[in-house]
């Protein structure tokens, strides 16, 4: 279905670039499956997504809140390996820095990873591209069933996040 998006928008079916990013959300009570998120202190899932410029998305991982972004990342990489064939540059934020990150990328996908960082610390500054990936969670917030992670399993918090953005582009076409 992203395929044919892009291909109404007058864009190739497969995208070369995609920008990474990792949403922490809180569970409800019915949850069986649950991390605990340390650095944003949240319990629940991480919801990984990678994006092309135009804010659809190529990859989609929901994993348990302990999971690190990067390897949620490369979960989500090997998963949706053949709609990521085309891609030869992957933009991420400082928390997926690491040579071997990198290295895990290079063998997955063949592409390169660059890292954008800030500028200065405690100041609010637009990083170019990076909002793209904010905006797709943002869509996804507008769905009033994923505010919070009200599923018990991963799998159907994944289905869920996937019919989301199945209704976004039903709307868009």
């Amino acid at each position: 279905m992203v395929g044919a998006a892009r291909i109404n928008r007058g864009r190739n079916e497969k995208t070369t670039f995609v920008i990474v990013d990792a949403q922490s959300v809180k569970n409800t009570d019915t949850a069986e499956q649950k991390g605990y998120d340390a650095g944003k202190k949240v319990s629940g899932i991480k919801r990984h997504l990678a994006v092309d410029t135009q804010g659809l998305p190529h990859a989609i991982a929901v994993t348990t809140a302990e999971v690190t972004d990067r390897v949620g990342a490369l979960v989500a990489f090997c998963e949706h390996r053949d709609r990521l064939s085309a891609v030869t540059n992957v933009l991420v934020d400082g928390g997926y820095t690491g040579q071997p990150f990198a290295d895990a990328v290079q063998k997955a996908l063949g592409a390169t990873v660059e890292v954008a960082k800030r500028n200065e610390l405690h100041t609010f500054a637009v990083m170019p591209k990076r909002w793209v990936v904010e905006r797709s969670f943002a869509w996804l917030e507008k769905c009033r069933r994923l505010w919070k992670n009200c599923e018990r399993k991963l799998n159907t918090s994944l289905q869920f996040v996937t019919l989301a953005f199945l209704a976004l582009l039903l709307q868009r076409s």
